[in-house]
């Protein structure tokens, strides 16, 4: 994968303490915006630049879930004010939700109950093409197939 470099990946963030370090080497302009995020198959968030690759964040592994996230400074400590599952590289699904949360428990900051902005990713069975699903309507927009209601993408298979 020609996003993924020696170096590209996310910073690892398991615990509060790797946070706080993390945080503490943002500027304020970098803080403005929302970062990309991953969480690999071992649970852990890792976080890059907004503009950065999820797959070059996940250093080109498998992940549990991926998205952009932005923090803010509420009552004297971090917490998530916007996290979504916008992800066109690993397109997951809105189920994953659980895994960002634990990951952000471990990391010891504040969330939302789930996703701020939910994306809707289908492959369409007919012409393979990846489509994002808006107001419910499932029909590919490249085909006029009709799109499963079932999660049923994996861009790394």
């Amino acid at each position: 994968m020609v996003a993924v470099r020696p170096g590209s990946r996310g910073c690892r963030i398991g615990s509060a303490a790797e946070f706080g370090d993390w945080v503490a080497a943002r500027s304020a302009a970098e803080l403005a915006e929302p970062f990309t995020f991953v969480v690999g198959t071992d649970g852990v968030l890792r976080l890059a630049p907004r503009r950065s690759e999820h797959v070059a964040c996940a250093g080109g592994a498998r992940v549990l879930s991926a998205g952009e996230i932005r923090f803010v400074r509420e009552a004297g400590r971090w917490v998530v004010s916007d996290v979504s599952n916008q992800s066109t590289g690993y397109c997951p699904d809105v189920t994953s939700w659980p895994a960002v949360a634990r990951a952000l428990d471990d990391a010891g900051l504040g969330r939302p109950a789930g996703f701020t902005h939910e994306v809707v990713f289908r492959r369409c069975p007919g012409c393979r093409e990846l489509n994002i699903v808006r107001e419910d309507y499932f029909v590919c927009v490249f085909c006029d197939s009709d799109l499963p209601r079932t999660w049923n993408v994996d861009p790394i298979a």
